[in-house]
């Protein structure tokens, strides 16, 4: 609900994200078991390296986690036109049966195509129209349960593209790149602040007397496209799925009105918060598209920490992280993370940033 006027901002260009990042700190697996994971603290008074199963003693009773209960779907399917072969991403559930989908090779697609799915051949999905930067509407029939049957048998779960799988996900994978809230199927892409909690550190939160509400967003694949614009704000991202009950928004307000502080777990928790925030900090209830880009120059008014892992340069993440916590203290901190051997990304270690304007 908050908005940005573009002609109040400072200048930025994608360069200004840019750091060395050795590709041996990208994550290629997670940590076992998931909370050994470092977490590095990024707070008013400094930099601080820690566990994930030190959360509990950065947070205080009363402080509320906002966790994002998507659940990831086996995504990308492998797909023929004739003898064209296709590697077909799903994005987005449309009304009707209809997908917006990510597709390679979409430039051989036309209008009123029927594509034959590998492993799948009940699946005969129909082009409704191609669109831009390769994506096309794909109309799979009304059929849901077919579907997600379909993609049980046929789907590969849509691994980022920096971890690397030569001969395909492994079968850990389906474990490994589902978070323990994952609830609400739709997700291609998990929210992977999340893949750090278990049962040992939820309840060690919970006696600190921390608690834990859930929305979703459904996070799409237009979370792996790179920005090439020179100016980010010229970069649009794709539009994503999302909900908040009044349940938990009442939760949330109640939260905060008590003294608590809000924990966004994850970058997509939020986004989705700040879509639905006011400038008085009150979260209202929300269902619906969000394509919110968080850049420098964005006043957070919805939640005081953010639990994320660590983002690629240049990427719309660091970006975002850079905006909630402040840019120079992100150059710090991802500086130090390199510097120490965090590992980044999905797979990798987390860090706990306090919003910049955070003071008490």
């Amino acid at each position: 609900m908050t908005a940005q006027d573009p002609s109040t901002l400072p200048p930025l260009r994608a360069d200004d994200f840019d750091f060395a990042l050795p590709e041996a700190l990208i994550a290629q697996a997670p940590a076992r078991p998931r909370d050994a994971a470092r977490m590095l603290v990024a707070a008013p008074e400094g930099i601080r390296d820690a566990g994930v199963l030190d959360l509990p003693q950065w947070l205080r009773p009363g402080d509320l986690m906002v966790v994002n209960d998507t659940r990831v779907i086996p995504a990308r399917l492998r797909a023929r036109r004739g003898e064209a072969r296709l590697e077909i991403m799903l994005n987005r559930a449309e009304a009707g049966g209809i997908w917006h989908a990510l597709v390679r090779n979409a430039r051989k697609l036309r209008p009123g195509d029927i594509l034959s799915i590998e492993g799948a051949p009940e699946l005969a999905p129909r082009v409704v129209e191609r669109q831009e930067g390769g994506a096309a509407l794909l109309d799979f029939g009304p059929d849901q349960a077919l579907l997600a049957a379909a993609l049980e048998k046929a789907g590969e779960i849509p691994l980022p593209p920096y971890i690397a799988r030569p001969e395909g996900p492994r079968a850990e994978d389906r474990e490994d790149y589902q978070p323990i809230f994952a609830r609400q199927p739709g997700a291609v892409a998990a929210p992977t602040a999340s893949l750090h909690f278990t049962d040992r550190l939820l309840g060690a939160l919970a006696e600190r007397g921390v608690g834990q509400v859930a929305l979703t967003l459904h996070v799409g694949a237009g979370t792996f496209l790179p920005i090439r614009a020179e100016d980010p704000r010229a970069h649009k991202l794709h539009a994503e799925w999302g909900e908040i009950t009044p349940a938990a928004a009442a939760a949330i307000n109640d939260a905060r009105a008590k003294g608590g502080r809000i924990v966004a777990i994850g970058t997509t928790a939020l986004r989705l918060l700040e879509s639905a925030v006011d400038s008085r900090g009150v979260v209202h209830p929300f269902r619906g598209l969000t394509d919110i880009f968080l850049l420098p120059g964005h006043r957070f008014h919805s939640a005081d920490l953010l639990l994320t892992n660590f983002h690629l340069p240049k990427s719309s993440l660091f970006m975002l992280v850079s905006a909630f916590a402040g840019m120079a203290r992100m150059r710090n901190a991802y500086a130090h993370a390199v510097a120490a051997g965090y590992r980044f990304y999905s797979y990798g270690d987390a860090s706990l940033l306090f919003r910049e304007d955070y003071c008490s």
